[in-house]
């Protein structure tokens, strides 16, 4: 008799365990999902705000600003390494490396148009998703037009030519890093094409050219070599390749990357205690491990599934993306506790609103992360920040 009342006991308490875990993960998705909605809130006025601007601005691609100093052609990405400099003792000479310390006077042009592509198509796309309104998914495919598909002004989709150095190359591996700004390009195209204004031509041909690029990033020696790097480089190597092949819908890719995020990047990038050290070792430690986690989070953002969902992935020895936004966290809320010395340059500009704040929130269900997030910039002015903030445009990547 006493076994049957333990059996049926037993029943009922394991009833009442699973709802009462049924009810948190539902409890936690709500939280997550409100968190999300307090976001799209807060930005409408500025997505408004800069995708009017944007409805103004007509198509300007690299080929508006060629560059003498460019080993390549009209149709080819070109621009100049950030830390070299001329050298004082043969003025004429090749460059030397000053490491975190940019040279102003670089050739930059076609770096800025991106940056301008990324912040027009980000603003029409974001600006389409709260509104539904087509006016700007007819503005974003003439820009789309411009860079991918019209043969006078498209841009060739390799970067054999980028941060090359006077005297040493006319283009290195490193310069692949320059086409972070074309992630928000992309994802604003898988945002807006199931728009009835999004014709499948157009569509069709902005697919193409991310295909080609991701091929050439996967096959050439400057794509290879950058692939393989151990910092920064490598991660957002990843990030954009995971970018431009879920545009494409290519599945294999996508695959790969999520295999290699957690057998190499991870594992080998990050500390048992959730920093980078590779980053923390530069002249620019601050801003260069929140770039980096940066990165490494909108890898898990974009590649995540509900049977993969890499923000739930631990290493054996513990590292986690949510290991790196809990070590890192502290030292945005209080950048004064940050224990090395500060960065040589920039310093003052960080942090702004860092997407890791944002989608660390809404995958964790941490509102403490968000009402950081929240008070921070949203809209920084600084060319380093920019150039080092590929994700300006949030609401398109939730």
């Amino acid at each position: 008799m006493m076994n049957k009342i333990s059996l049926i006991l037993l029943v009922a308490v394991s009833s009442v365990i699973g709802t009462a875990f049924s009810g948190a993960d539902q409890h936690s998705e709500k939280g997550a999902s409100d968190l999300a909605k307090q976001a799209e809130l807060l930005l409408k006025k500025q997505v408004l705000a800069e995708s009017a601007w944007a409805l103004t601005q007509a198509p300007i691609t690299i080929t508006a600003s060629p560059s003498p100093r460019s080993a390549g052609g009209k149709h080819d990405f070109f621009s100049e390494a950030d830390y070299w400099w001329p050298d004082p003792k043969n003025p004429d000479g090749p460059y030397i490396s000053k490491d975190g310390l940019t040279n102003p006077d670089n050739f930059v042009e076609h770096r800025k148009v991106m940056i301008r592509f990324s912040k027009i198509i980000g603003a029409l796309a974001s600006a389409y998703k709260i509104t539904g309104d087509e006016k700007f998914v007819k503005h974003a495919i003439k820009h789309f037009q411009a860079w991918f598909i019209d043969s006078n002004t498209l841009m060739n989709p390799n970067l054999l030519f980028a941060q090359a150095v006077k005297g040493r190359f006319t283009g290195r591996n490193y310069g692949i890093i320059d086409t972070i700004h074309l992630m928000e390009v992309a994802q604003g195209a898988l945002v807006m094409q199931k728009a009835k204004s999004f014709n499948k031509a157009t569509l069709s041909g902005i697919k193409k050219w991310f295909s080609d690029y991701t091929l050439w990033l996967n096959t050439s020696v400057p794509g290879i070599q950058e692939k393989t790097v151990k910092n920064n480089h490598a991660t957002c190597w990843a990030m954009q390749v995971a970018s431009f092949a879920k545009l494409c819908g290519d599945e294999s890719m996508l695959d790969s990357l999520r295999v290699r995020y957690k057998t190499i990047l991870l594992p080998n990038q990050m500390g048992n205690d959730g920093s980078f050290p590779l980053e923390i070792a530069r002249t620019k430690a601050y801003g260069y491990s929140i770039f980096n986690l940066d990165a490494m989070t909108m890898i898990c953002q974009i590649l995540s599934t509900p049977k993969d969902n890499l923000f739930n992935f631990e290493t054996v020895d513990g590292k986690s993306i949510k290991k790196g936004i809990e070590y890192l966290y502290p030292f945005i809320v209080d950048k004064s506790k940050w224990p090395l010395k500060p960065d040589v340059m920039y310093w003052e500009n960080w942090p702004v609103a860092q997407p890791f704040l944002l989608v660390g929130a809404v995958q964790y269900n941490q509102s403490s992360w968000y009402s950081a997030w929240k008070k921070l910039d949203h809209k920084p002015q600084v060319e380093e920040v920019i150039r080092n903030l590929p994700i300006r445009n949030p609401l398109i990547w939730l």
